[in-house]
């Protein structure tokens, strides 16, 4: 496992091998038309940003995309939930990854009380069917949920307020995400439950140790999307780190309460 010192000879190494495995693949992808959707979730400070950078960072700019969307204008929320995001699905040979996505409403809309319980409930209904439609198409999906625990997220939010490089950053959101940790949590729960299928299943990555993390999602990824002959030239994730979703995560404690 490559390991979190700054500068650490073998993360660097093992960060180049996958970044060219990536290359290596999304040549393939756009001769071979495959279209892929990445989702990144995660508690605040989890490090969705950190992940995506590395993952894009060598990847072909017109055929690579990243979706964060902001809030919702008022035209928005007055449209079917999920037609914000379908503008943004990837077409042949393309890569998007969604920095937040239609989770949204399970996760911060919950918590913060940004849209109803009925409109949550019809949420979690529905998202199955909806993937299910985008998979039968087509597209290769990949849910990733980052998780960090309370103290790390704690200690990288104030970080984020101290460090002038890091303004861009900061969210209102932030000043409650410690404060709300056990409703983020419920909602966690609740949300991977209930929305974790077997045509489009969740993954749960420990993030306290950002490079580590960083490392396993890069080959979480790979094995995943790659053909056999990519795939096998990366090692395989750390099961301590990166595991599939499944109830007893919760109860034994894998994922942080």
């Amino acid at each position: 496992m490559a390991k979190s010192d700054n500068g650490d000879d073998a993360y660097e190494a093992e960060l180049a091998e996958l970044q060219l495995a990536l290359v290596r693949y999304q040549q393939h992808a756009m001769k071979a038309g495959d279209k892929v959707l990445v989702i990144f979730e995660g508690r605040d400070a989890a490090g969705k940003d950190g992940a995506i950078s590395r993952i894009t960072e060598h990847m072909s700019i017109r055929a690579t995309r990243v979706v964060a969307l902001p809030k919702p204008t008022e035209l928005e929320s007055s449209q079917w939930y999920f037609q914000r995001y379908v503008p943004h699905l990837p077409s042949a040979g393309q890569v998007v990854i969604f920095n937040r996505s239609w989770y949204n409403r399970a996760g911060v809309e919950r918590v913060m009380g940004f849209s109803s319980q009925k409109d949550q409930e019809i949420f979690l209904r529905d998202v199955p069917h909806f993937e299910e439609m985008q998979i039968e198409s087509g597209l290769k999906l990949v849910k990733i949920w980052l998780d960090i625990s309370r103290k790390e997220q704690g200690e990288r939010l104030k970080e984020r307020r101290e460090n002038p490089l890091k303004a861009l950053k900061t969210s209102p959101l932030d000043d409650v995400a410690q404060e709300k940790w056990a409703d983020y949590s419920a909602a966690r729960d609740e949300m991977l439950t209930r929305t974790h299928q077997t045509l489009s299943p969740w993954t749960c990555v420990v993030t306290d140790e950002k490079k580590v993390a960083r490392i396993n999602v890069m080959r979480h990824l790979i094995k995943t999307i790659a053909p056999q002959e990519i795939a096998d030239s990366v090692d395989a994730p750390d099961s301590q780190v990166l595991f599939p979703f499944e109830i007893g995560a919760i109860a034994e404690g894998r994922l942080n309460k």
